[in-house]
C-alpha cells in the first residue's frame, strides 16, 4: 500500500460564495454604473429598432424598383437576418467568459454593429447582405453580454437587483419606442416623403446611434471598477486580435447563410437545436427521473415558443407591407409614418408590464402555471390575427380598399399582452428546468427556438405576400391561418398544461 493511500485525505474545498461587487457611488438608489449601462443599451436598441421597420421596405424599393414581387424575398431575408441574430448570441457568452471579458466583448460587438449599419447604405445587394452579416456578428458579441453586466453590479442578496433589471428593461423599451419615431420622421418628413422615403437616412441614423452606444460605454466603463474586465492572463492584445480575426472570418459564413433558401436555413437551425436538445436530454436521464422530466417539459415549451415568434415577428415584415399598402394612415390630412407602428409595442409594454405583474401577484394561488402563461401568450397573439381577419373581411373601405388605422394599432397592443404573458418567464423557466451542469447550453436552446421562429416568420410573411405582393385576399388568407394556428396551439397547451406541470415537479 502506498504512502498516498494511507495518508489522510485533504478536506474538500467548500464552494466559494459569489464575488461581491465593488462599492459603487449611488445615484437614484442604484449603483451609478447602472445608468451608464442603461444608456449604452438605449442607444443599441435605438440602432436595432431604428432600422427594423425600414429594412423590407428598402429592399423592395431599392432592388425591385418598388415592385410588389419583391415583398416575398424581402420578408425571407428579414426572417433569416433576425434568426441569425439570435443564433449568433449563443457564442457571445463563451467569448466573453473565456477569452476577452465582458467589457471588450461589448466594445467589439458595438464596433461591428455600427460598421454593418453603415455598410447597408451602399445600394447593392452584396453590400446589403455583407452589412447584415456584420451586424449579426456584432450582435452576437454585444447583446447577451450587456444584460449579464447589470447583474454583476449587485450582490446576489441585494434586494434592489430586480428593480435594477426593471430600470434596464425600460432603457430597452425607450430606445425601441423613440427609434422608429425619429428615423420615420427623418425618412418620410425631413429628407424624403411618404411616397419616396429616404431609407438611407434611417440606416445612417441607426449607425450613428450605435456609435453613440460604443462611445458611451468606452468612456463610462471606468465606473465599473474592473467588473467585466478581461480574464486573468488575457489582458494583452493577443486574444482580442484573435477574436477580431475570428469575428471577421464569421462574416462570410453568415453572408452565405443569408443567401441560401429559407427552408434550407431552417433545417440548419433545427439541426443546431436538436444537438443541444439531445445533450440536455441525455444529461437529464443521467441525473435521474426528476431531472429527465424537467428537461422534457422544457423542450415541449421550446416547441410552442417557436410558434409564438413565428407569428409575433410579422412586425418587421408583413405588417410593414400591410401598413404601407392596406392600412388607412391618413389622419385628418396628416399621413401617419409607417415606422411609427413599431413604437406601439414599446408603449404597450411600458404601460401594461406593471399591470400584468400586479395581476399575477393579485391572483395568488390562482396564478396560472408556466405552461398556461405560455398558452395565454399564444392565444393573445392569435386574437391579434383575429382582429385582422375581421378588419380585412368586414371593415374595408370600398372607396380606398383600406382598413382603419386603429385596427393595426390594436394588433400591436394585443400582441404585446401576449408577449408579456410569455417572454419574461422564458429565460427564468429555462434556468430552473435545465440540468445545473448545462444551464448555458439550455439558454442556447432557448435562443435557438426563437431563431427558428424568426426564420419561419420570414417564410410565413413571404407566403402572405405571394409572388405578386400583398393583397386584401392574400393578407386575409394568411392571417386567418395565423389565427387558427395560434389558437389551436394555445388551446392545446392549456389542455396539456397539467401534464407539463407534473413533468416540472413543482417548478413555478
Amino acid at each position: 500500500m502506498s504512502v498516498d493511500a494511507i495518508a489522510p485525505k485533504p478536506a474538500p474545498i467548500p464552494p466559494q460564495p459569489p464575488a461581491e461587487p465593488p462599492t459603487y457611488p449611488q445615484w437614484l438608489g442604484h449603483p451609478k454604473p447602472l445608468w451608464m449601462l442603461f444608456m449604452t443599451e438605449f442607444w443599441e436598441r435605438f440602432a436595432f429598432y431604428g432600422m427594423r421597420w425600414a429594412l423590407v421596405l428598402y429592399i423592395v424599393a431599392q432592388f425591385y424598383r418598388g415592385d410588389a414581387s419583391g415583398e416575398a424575398p424581402a420578408s425571407e431575408l428579414y426572417g433569416a437576418y433576425l434568426a441569425l441574430v439570435y443564433a449568433a448570441a449563443i457564442f457571445g457568452g463563451y467569448v466573453a467568459d473565456k477569452l476577452i471579458g465582458y467589457q471588450r466583448a461589448i466594445l467589439l460587438g458595438a464596433l461591428f454593429m455600427a460598421a454593418g449599419l453603415f455598410l447597408i447604405t451602399i445600394p447593392t445587394d452584396a453590400w446589403l447582405k455583407l452589412g447584415l452579416a456584420t451586424i449579426i456578428v456584432g450582435n452576437g458579441l454585444f447583446k447577451p453580454i450587456i444584460s449579464t453586466m447589470v447583474g454583476k453590479l449587485y450582490a446576489p442578496t441585494d434586494s434592489r437587483r430586480d428593480s435594477g433589471f426593471t430600470i434596464f428593461y425600460m432603457g430597452i423599451n425607450m430606445g425601441a419606442f423613440l427609434a422608429p419615431i425619429l428615423t420615420g420622421l427623418l425618412a418620410e418628413k425631413v429628407f424624403g416623403s411618404d411616397g419616396m422615403p429616404a431609407y438611407k437616412v434611417v440606416f445612417i441614423a441607426s449607425g450613428i446611434g450605435m456609435m453613440i452606444s460604443l462611445l458611451w460605454f468606452w468612456f463610462g466603463r471606468k465606473q465599473l471598477k474592473g467588473v467585466g474586465a478581461a480574464p486573468a492572463g488575457a489582458t494583452g492584445p493577443g486574444r482580442m486580435v484573435a477574436v477580431t480575426i475570428g469575428a471577421l472570418a464569421a462574416i462570410p459564413v453568415y453572408y452565405f447563410l443569408l443567401t441560401i433558401d429559407a427552408g434550407v436555413l431552417n433545417w440548419i437551425l433545427i439541426a443546431l437545436f436538436v444537438a443541444p436538445a439531445i445533450m440536455l436530454l441525455v444529461e437529464g436521464i443521467r441525473e435521474g427521473a426528476r431531472q429527465r422530466d424537467m428537461v422534457i417539459a422544457m423542450l415541449i415549451i421550446f416547441g410552442f415558443n417557436v410558434l409564438f415568434w413565428m407569428f409575433f415577428e410579422q412586425a418587421g415584415s408583413s405588417f410593414n407591407f400591410l401598413a404601407q399598402n392596406i392600412v388607412d394612415r391618413d389622419l385628418g390630412g396628416w399621413m401617419f409614418p409607417v415606422g411609427w407602428f413599431q413604437s406601439v409595442n414599446s408603449i404597450a409594454i411600458i404601460t401594461l408590464a406593471p399591470i400584468v405583474a400586479w395581476l399575477w401577484v393579485k391572483m395568488g394561488s390562482a396564478n396560472p402555471s408556466i405552461p398556461r402563461k405560455f398558452g395565454l401568450g399564444l392565444i393573445f397573439n392569435g386574437l391579434a390575427f383575429l382582429l385582422l381577419m375581421f378588419a380585412l373581411s368586414s371593415l374595408v373601405d370600398p372607396a380606398t380598399l383600406k382598413i382603419p388605422f386603429w385596427t393595426l394599432f390594436m394588433v400591436y397592443v394585443i400582441q404585446s399582452v401576449g408577449e408579456l404573458c410569455l417572454s419574461p418567464i422564458g429565460l427564468s423557466m429555462t434556468t430552473k428546468l435545465a440540468p445545473a451542469k448545462l444551464t448555458g447550453l439550455a439558454m442556447g436552446g432557448w435562443f435557438l427556438s426563437i431563431a427558428i421562429g424568426n426564420n419561419l416568420s420570414g417564410m410565413f410573411a413571404s407566403s402572405v405576400s405571394g409572388e405578386g405582393g400583398m393583397t386584401l385576399a392574400s393578407a386575409h388568407a394568411g392571417y386567418t391561418f395565423g389565427f387558427w394556428a395560434l389558437l389551436g396551439a394555445g388551446v392545446l397547451l392549456f389542455l396539456i398544461a397539467p401534464l407539463i406541470q407534473r413533468l416540472m415537479h413543482g417548478v413555478k
